[in-house]
């Protein structure tokens, strides 16, 4: 899924590099140091209206991530728990990159489920997840306040547990007029039967749905659009398995690219976890 330049075959290495074009909030040599989710930012007031008619677009949605925790992760045994890690991260990402409003939720944090997953908060930093006593969060004044707050009648949702801590706020906000997208690849179960009842239930309450990678790229839709190009490609090369490694083969291999740079890897030092 590479962008193809009209009437031209020839895609030069810069364009590959840096697909989007030097805007007037930076030098060139700020937009070269740049990470693609800061430049995506940046960029964000010059992003295209998309068309709706029953589409999710960056403006007309928000993301609700709950109970991404490790207790959760646990108990969940129907999904590779990495995998769902991994989606995770990659969806909370795109948030970023399209702007969306973003509302994080825990559960019993300190008695029960622990900390929201680290992976998760280093993509927020600052921002405190809601922390909650009641498995279901639209129950939960704060939570609901929240997304009340973000003006969107669409909510793309994914949690742990799917039967219960997705299950219940999806339903009671789809009575309470919202559309949601349940994006399954981020969300686990105790089971398959759990998970697979859950989705029946949602899906028949009205729940689109989703994966993390088409919500992005439902949220990207025209590889012309330059905004959020390389921020795009950035978590598809980092998260997006075979589809990542195709696109480093395309840039390096078809178009002569520079290879991507990961940081090079350093032993950590031990730490004395006991005086």
């Amino acid at each position: 899924m590479l962008p193809r330049d009209s009437g031209d075959e020839s895609i030069s290495v810069d364009r590959l590099i840096a697909f989007a074009p030097v805007q007037s909030w930076c030098s060139r040599r700020q937009w070269e140091r740049a990470t693609p989710i800061q430049y995506a930012a940046q960029a964000n007031g010059n992003r295209p209206k998309l068309s709706e008619k029953g589409l999710l677009t960056p403006d007309n949605c928000a993301l609700a991530l709950i109970d991404h925790q490790p207790q959760m992760l646990f108990g969940t045994s129907n999904f590779d728990r990495q995998a769902i890690i991994n989606n995770t991260v990659a969806l909370a990402k795109a948030s970023r990159v399209f702007d969306v409003p973003v509302v994080l939720t825990t559960v019993e944090t300190q008695s029960f489920s622990g900390q929201m997953w680290p992976q998760l908060r280093a993509v927020f930093p600052g921002q405190e997840p809601i922390e909650r006593s009641s498995m279901n969060s639209w129950d939960d004044r704060n939570f609901v306040a929240a997304i009340e707050k973000t003006g969107r009648k669409k909510i793309v949702l994914a949690g742990l547990w799917t039967e219960t801590c997705v299950a219940l706020p999806t339903v009671q906000a789809i009575h309470d007029g919202y559309e949601v997208y349940v994006a399954e690849d981020c969300c686990g179960d105790v089971s398959q039967l759990a998970h697979d009842n859950a989705m029946k239930r949602v899906i028949q309450a009205g729940a689109k749905p989703v994966t993390s990678l088409s919500t992005m790229l439902e949220w990207q839709r025209d590889w012309a659009h330059r905004e959020t190009y390389d921020a795009v490609m950035d978590i598809v090369k980092n998260h997006c398995g075979a589809y990542g490694i195709g696109v480093e083969y395309a840039y390096t291999m078809v178009h002569g690219a520079p290879a991507m740079k990961f940081p090079e890897y350093a032993i950590r030092a031990a730490i004395i976890a006991h005086q």
